[in-house]
């Protein structure tokens, strides 16, 4: 089987790296930056921080602060209208990943115009766009590494996945200490999408040898270092160790796909406004428990570099360990139901229909090593409320 690679030309990795943004951006042909962040970091200095960075490498930077969590389509015109007066040439995703999906939507519209719902999956899109370049201040998404973004449809709530080479980051920089302030709350959350990213993409029905390497060192290192920074967010090399892991992460699932987990998740986000990685970790055990007897040898592999089964294990006892240990690490970073998280059930019930075909149409299920019907998908949403 040939598998096509495709990730960031360059990557700086390590405490301070973000100190090298302007020589970076102009690496990759950009003069007239853009950044593209929220209202959070461009008031705490951390954008400021950056822009002195292009000032010191003769570039002409801006700075537009007006994305929002789960960026909608409507949020995206404010974005464009500052692109276009700024005259930029290069977008700077300076954020968490919404932050950094924003300007990777940004970078094809303003080139190549339309509406965003045009360039929902399963349509690949190529560009035309400018080129991206991405500096995460979560650890999490992978968003700095994949060829991925999902803007939620203002109009129908829908939570559109987009795909294609347009929204790879021409560059990224992977600087954990701009991790180092983030809450536990992110934290935990964050740490469990990244861990869902890396499981999805060695489990997937599109996996490869190049996705699996990255899935299982990502899924090492969670499994080592997660608790560690939830409880102790100043231990540096725990952050560190996250940091990297969630770019790894992010490198397997561009290269092979996330599956069911994510399907389900989106609409849980745009419908009731729970946090992507949350709504992640809402879902990761019970889906796996659904999904093992058609992977079970994949998923064993998972819980043995998570540390959680042995070596020696049989893969059925390694599988089903794995199952223990995510409902267990969803325990002990305080994950809550949908229920405890204070969503109403008679507003989920009424919502499953609409959820349940959102997350077949997005094409994400497909990827799953069990393919599921709606009934499953329905039963699975029943479940975990």
């Amino acid at each position: 089987m040939i598998s096509t690679v495709a990730q960031p030309s360059r990557i700086l990795i390590g405490a301070g790296a973000r100190h090298k943004a302007g020589a970076l951006v102009a690496e990759v042909g950009g003069r007239r930056p853009l950044v593209v962040t929220d209202s959070f970091l461009a008031g705490n200095g951390a954008a400021d921080e950056l822009v002195q960075t292009f000032a010191d490498a003769g570039l002409s930077a801006a700075v537009w602060s007006g994305t929002v969590p789960d960026p909608t389509t409507d949020s995206l015109a404010a974005g464009l209208a500052a692109v276009t007066a700024h005259d930029a040439d290069v977008l700077v995703g300076f954020g968490g990943g919404s932050p950094i999906d924003t300007a990777k939507a940004l970078a094809l519209l303003a080139v190549s115009g339309g509406a965003m719902a045009e360039y929902k999956a399963p349509r690949s899109n190529d560009g035309p766009a400018l080129p991206i370049v991405a500096v995460p201040t979560t650890a999490g998404t992978g968003s700095e590494v994949t060829q991925f973004t999902v803007i939620t449809d203002s109009r129908t709530d829908e939570k559109m996945l987009c795909i294609g080479p347009a929204f790879l980051p021409a560059a990224a920089i992977v600087d954990y200490e701009l991790t180092l302030t983030m809450p536990a709350r992110l934290t935990a959350d964050t740490g469990i999408d990244a861990l869902t990213h890396a499981i999805e993409a060695y489990v997937s029905r599109k996996a490869n040898r190049f996705s699996d390497g990255m899935s299982l060192t990502a899924i090492r290192t969670i499994g080592s270092a997660l608790r560690r920074v939830y409880a102790d967010g100043s231990d540096r090399q725990a952050r560190e160790a996250m940091m990297l892991a969630a770019t790894q992460a992010g490198i397997a699932f561009s290269n092979s796909s996330v599956a069911l987990v994510h399907g389900m998740s989106r609409p849980i986000g745009a419908h009731f406004h729970v946090a992507h990685g949350l709504a992640n970790a809402m879902l990761l055990p019970a889906v796996t428990r659904y999904s093992v007897p058609a992977a079970e040898a994949r998923y064993a592999d998972c819980a043995r570099a998570l540390g959680c089964a042995a070596a020696d294990d049989d893969d059925a006892t390694a599988a089903q360990a794995l199952v223990d240990e995510l409902e267990a690490l969803c325990n002990d970073l305080a994950v809550p139901t949908p229920r405890s998280y204070g969503i109403d059930e008679r507003a989920w019930r009424q919502k499953i229909p609409t959820m349940v075909e959102q997350a077949i149409a997005s094409g994400s299920p497909a990827n799953n090593p069990r393919v599921p019907t709606p009934d499953d998908v329905a039963a699975i949403y029943s479940e975990i409320y």
